[in-house]
Order: structure tokens, then C-alpha cells, then sequence
């Protein structure tokens, strides 16, 4: 286990003022994999969540010893404040994955929020704090003995894209985007130019300008495309 890595972590007040849409156009650019798919909210109004990720790694319980409720809890016991908690699940939705007292602890503990590659329950709890979960969907069954916890703080894969403990993290009503810690400064950088470049075309067909010419003055069809423009 390794202790997560704090350099994005000072970036999520600046990840929170954008969209995972725009995050997603910078990785798109930059050439990165980070963009999860059929990971969402879980319920109408879930907050955003942003901060650095925490990993935790559940696998079918002959895969490892340590229960997964003890395992949960010291991945939050372990993550620092404002981390997003990640949890690697591959995808399984015949078994919980987090529960309200994970979330009760991680409230208390003042993480950011939950992202989760399988599904959870105890939904209408995690409302009731406020506390930002994103998943597959939504299971009653515990996750008692149904899987083991293989480690937490380590390199995991959520889909088809690796996060290690420090990535930056942004999950909100459009999805998940995971930025590898190095390419983080550089994306938020980039997904703040689009988002402004968003806004001007808007601005110019509220305006009057033939919309095919307001994207064509702004070169909207190429923003993302990766190398020299």
C-alpha cells in the first residue's frame, strides 16, 4: 500500500468550476485515457464530487483474506481529507460494493466522495448525508461475504482506465473522469480554455451569428484533436 498522492489534491476547488465534459476534451487533446464509461450519479441532485483519488480493490472473496467491510473502512481510514474514494469492482453488479456506514465514516472523515466500478445500496442514506456516490446502479443484497478487499492505496482499473491513489478525480451529472497526477495541471488548463471557448460560441449565436460560422470562427470540430494544431 502507498500513501496517496497529495499533488492533485490542491486542484479540486479548481476541478469543481468545470464540467467532466470539458475534463474529457482535455484528455481527448492531451491524447489520454480517463473517461469511464456508464458510471453516473445515483441519484437526482448527487453533488459533484472532486478531490484526489483513494483506491480500493474488492475481488470474489477466494481472491484475498481481508473482509471487505475492514477493508473499506481502512481505505477511509487511510485516505486523506478531500480524497474521492475509488473502488475497483470490475464492474459486478450481483454484489454491493459500499454501504451507509462506509459512507456515515467517510462523511465523517471529510472525504469528497465515492466512485465505484460495481453498484451499491444504502442509497437514501448517502442522500440523506450529502454524500456524493457514483456507480453501475443499485443492489439490496450485502457485501458480506460476497467479496474480499485485495488492497487499498494501490493501482487499480476502473472500465478500461488505470487510477492510482493521487489522480484527480471529477464525478458529476455527466460522468467520471479520472487525469493521471502529472497530465492534472495541464488538463484542468485545457478544460478551462474549452469551456470559455464553449461559452463564445454560444455567446455569438445568441447574438445572431449563423451557428456554422460561430463554430467555424472557432475551430470547435478540432479543439480536442491531440498534437499540433
Amino acid at each position: 500500500m502507498q500513501p496517496a498522492d497529495p499533488g492533485a489534491s490542491d486542484l479540486a476547488p479548481a476541478c469543481q468550476l468545470l464540467s467532466s465534459a470539458n475534463l474529457s476534451d482535455a484528455l481527448d487533446r492531451l491524447g489520454v485515457a480517463g473517461a469511464p464509461h456508464g458510471i453516473v450519479p445515483l441519484w437526482p441532485g448527487c453533488p459533484k464530487a472532486a478531490g484526489s483519488a483513494y483506491t480500493l480493490q474488492l475481488v470474489p472473496p477466494e481472491e484475498a483474506a481481508l473482509s471487505p467491510v475492514r477493508g473499506t473502512l481502512e481505505a477511509v481510514a487511510a485516505a486523506p481529507p478531500g480524497a474521492v474514494l475509488v473502488i475497483a469492482h470490475s464492474g459486478r453488479l450481483d454484489v454491493n460494493s459500499f454501504g451507509g456506514i462506509a459512507a456515515f465514516t467517510a462523511r465523517q472523515r471529510g472525504l469528497a466522495g465515492c466512485v465505484i466500478d460495481g453498484v451499491t445500496r444504502d442509497v437514501d442514506e448517502m442522500r440523506a448525508l450529502d454524500f456524493p456516490v457514483y456507480g453501475r446502479g443499485v443492489i439490496q443484497q450485502s457485501v458480506r461475504g460476497r467479496c474480499a478487499c485485495a488492497g487499498h492505496g494501490i493501482a487499480v482499473r476502473i472500465g478500461d482506465v488505470r487510477v492510482a491513489a493521487g489522480d484527480l478525480v471529477l464525478a458529476d451529472e455527466n460522468g467520471v473522469v479520472i487525469v493521471p497526477h502529472e497530465h492534472a495541471r495541464e488538463a484542468l488548463r485545457l478544460a478551462g480554455e474549452f469551456a470559455a471557448a464553449e461559452q463564445r460560441i454560444v455567446d455569438a449565436i445568441r447574438s445572431g451569428m449563423d451557428p456554422v460560422a460561430a463554430h467555424e470562427r472557432l475551430r470547435y470540430d478540432g479543439m480536442t484533436r491531440s498534437g499540433p494544431e
